[in-house]
């Protein structure tokens, strides 16, 4: 079994957008109304067309499916409106995954806000682990959007990671829309926070209070792979722990859209702490002109690379159902 850890609703139906829309003028449209006014069937054909005949197509087999990254929103203010929006989002991915069971498995939006809203965020991820089956949840370092709030080392955020503890399930952390012109949201802020929280990791002791939380980090980590050395001198400098250290709760997926840097990820990172992610349908699209290789088939990518066994199926399963116990929890249910 081959399973990509990284994939967005990017071809959600159009009422879920027009809830948003609605939400974003002052309105407070319902969730009901939302959940009635979409179909099975367009649940079914919203995702048949797109991600899963991709994901089959390349290779793979199960994907575990959040909400679109980019639509989060978490710099509007309103906690209601959060709330209701991450209810919104989580219960049509979570319809996803109960159409095509064998093939996606739900990754939670969470409700935060600039200010935190921390009831709605604990009470959204209970709502989604423990009643609906959600094996994991996206985690915004940055819900200003401008890097106006606290690191994810500080002690506000350790609530969520109690709860994640207690549930076991692992945190991906990752931005939504950047809200200052100066940063890309695709090219420029995704890698930013990916890198930046890193370095909040590796220069804190948050895992000695939190031994049990796990974080993946994706986009292949940002910048981290490439300046591994700059990170290892800046912890010999700063008497931090060494950057290895952090492995036992850092893990880095593939969503790396060329060979060379899949190369070097591979090898910086070791494969029990990679795991493959393509996040397709999403930040980039089409394929490379010199290679034909759509940007985002990360697992042609790895194939080239021609690995051996044992770091073959770490990278594309093992880790995975490690880093997810809740999804070999899932896939024993599903699968005959």
């Amino acid at each position: 079994m081959i399973i990509d850890v990284h994939g967005h609703y990017t071809t959600e139906p159009t009422p879920l957008r027009d809830f948003r829309a609605a939400q974003l003028r002052g309105e407070s449209p319902s969730v009901h109304a939302l959940a009635a006014a979409v179909s099975d069937d367009a649940i079914r054909e919203s995702v048949h067309a797109n991600q899963l005949r991709v994901l089959r197509d390349r290779g793979g087999d199960l994907m575990l499916f959040s909400p679109r990254a980019a639509g989060m929103g978490h710099d509007a203010p309103d906690a209601s409106v959060a709330n209701a929006w991450a209810q919104a989002s989580n219960d049509m991915v979570h319809r996803v995954s109960e159409a095509f069971p064998a093939h996606f498995a739900s990754v939670a939006q969470l409700p935060q806000t600039p200010d935190g809203n921390l009831e709605g965020v604990l009470a959204e991820l209970r709502r989604t682990v423990s009643e609906l089956g959600f094996v994991g949840a996206n985690l915004n370092p940055d819900p200003s959007g401008t890097w106006a709030g606290q690191p994810i080392t500080d002690p506000a955020w350790f609530p969520i990671y109690e709860l994640a503890e207690e549930l076991d399930v692992p945190l991906m952390v990752h931005v939504s829309m950047a809200c200052n012109p100066n940063f890309h949201t695709l090219g420029a802020h995704y890698l930013n926070a990916d890198t930046s929280v890193f370095t909040q990791l590796l220069s804190s002791n948050l895992f000695s209070r939190f031994p049990g939380l796990r974080f993946v980090i994706p986009h292949g980590g940002g910048a981290v792979p490439y300046h591994w050395g700059r990170y290892r001198g800046l912890a010999m400098r700063n008497d931090w722990q060494d950057p290895s250290e952090l492995l036992a709760n850092v893990f880095f997926d593939t969503a790396v859209y060329h060979q060379p840097g899949i190369d070097l990820l591979l090898k910086v990172v070791p494969p029990s702490n990679l795991l493959f992610a393509s996040e397709m349908l999403g930040a980039v699209r089409g394929a490379d002109p010199e290679t034909g290789v759509e940007w985002d088939d990360t697992l042609t990518y790895l194939r080239n690379a021609e690995l051996a066994e044992p770091e073959w199926d770490a990278i594309t399963r093992a880790t995975a159902l490690r880093v997810y116990p809740r999804l070999a929890t899932r896939l024993a249910e599903v699968t005959p």
